[in-house]
């Protein structure tokens, strides 16, 4: 059944920033730019299914990471990570089995990712929460950052079970017990930290490179298993809490203070069930003040200004089979979407003004 229109749907030319849209269709082998018309003006061939998304670094080229064929135990595992240039040329490619979700470029040039690694039996044996019978056969997976040079030299791990105490953080009734907690966020802070997402236990924290310690954390069930928690220039959080299973029906993408916990800022669909992605899914600041937002379980990106008014929306017409997750058959989810300006770093011009 035919139920969503796809393509553009909606463009408000004097509101709406200008720039190119950037997307990865979860299953696909390829990464494309939009304009605001809707029309696709450049593409990679990433050379595999995405982990999960494509990103423009600052020197236009694109990096990415793809499921390679000795990925890892758990579904979103992706293996290889790969930087392209603009014609599709590989430039750099490092490959870790067990990296998933995120992966970032470091000004240094160092490259920082997600990774899995099973907890020690004992450390298992504490974890709380999750489906009951659900855990992986092969124990309870947890998670660390690793941060390798270009050469591919390890240079930083953090594992998660050493510094936060699993008692602390069951894991939320709709989780499975493959592992404890599920990260999908990795975000460089502008002193060199690192952000980190933790979908199963509603946690943000941040970790102090320096030492390893975690010097904050915002520890919030109502988020729902959220996405891409970024840091703003204004010191502020912005977040995509898709709140899954939590009433009333619907996602938010909220804006708070890190301090206070305060909402300052929030989108939300009229009435909520109108804008709901219990899984996946994220959130861009522009620079008109507006917000890019990926409604990733309905392959539908959209920018709202900050009275929440649509100006832009484009659904992702390409399609895939889908046999496991939240939804089966022909899906075409979007786990991240990016706006880039036609002057910016990443484009270099190169495709006119959007």
């Amino acid at each position: 059944m035919r139920y969503l229109q796809t393509g553009l749907t909606h463009h408000d030319e004097g509101r709406a920033t200008p720039g190119f849209t950037l997307f990865t269709p979860l299953d696909l082998p390829t990464a494309s730019l939009v304009n605001l018309a809707g029309e696709e003006v450049h593409a990679w061939d990433i050379g595999g299914k995405p982990t999960n998304y494509a990103k423009l670094l600052d020197n236009g080229n694109l990096l990415t990471a793809i499921r390679s064929g000795n990925s890892g135990p758990l579904r979103q595992a992706g293996g290889l990570m790969r930087e392209l240039d603009w014609d599709g040329g590989i430039v750099w490619e490092f490959s870790d089995p067990l990296q998933h979700h995120d992966f970032l470029r470091l000004p240094n040039g160092n490259t920082a990712y997600l990774a899995w690694e099973l907890l020690p039996e004992d450390v298992a044996g504490r974890v709380r929460g999750g489906r009951p019978g659900s855990k992986h056969q092969d124990g309870i997976w947890s998670d660390v950052i690793r941060e390798v040079d270009p050469s591919g030299n390890l240079l930083f791990e953090w594992k998660a079970w050493e510094h936060l105490n699993v008692e602390d953080f069951p894991l939320a009734p709709n989780s499975n017990r493959h592992e404890w907690a599920h990260p999908n966020t990795l975000f460089a802070t502008a002193e060199g930290n690192y952000l980190v997402c933790f979908r199963h236990i509603d946690l943000l924290i941040v970790v102090e490179r320096s030492t390893g310690d975690i010097v904050w954390r915002h520890h919030d069930p109502d988020l729902g298993g959220p996405h891409d928690a970024q840091f703003l220039p204004n010191g502020n959080m912005l977040i995509f809490a898709n709140r899954s299973g939590r009433p009333p029906l619907g996602s938010a993408v909220i804006e708070f203070d890190p301090g206070t916990g305060e909402e300052i800022w929030a989108y939300r669909g009229n009435p909520t069930h109108t804008f709901d992605s219990n899984f996946i899914s994220g959130c861009q600041r522009l620079a008109s003040g507006n917000t890019l937002i990926c409604e990733g379980l309905w392959g539908r990106i959209f920018e709202v200004t900050p009275g929440g008014d649509i100006v832009w929306e484009y659904v992702n017409p390409h399609t895939f089979h889908r046999t496991e997750g939240p939804s089966h058959g022909e899906v075409n989810f979007v786990f991240r979407a990016y706006r880039y300006a036609a002057d910016g770093p990443e484009i270099r011009g190169r495709l006119g003004n959007g």
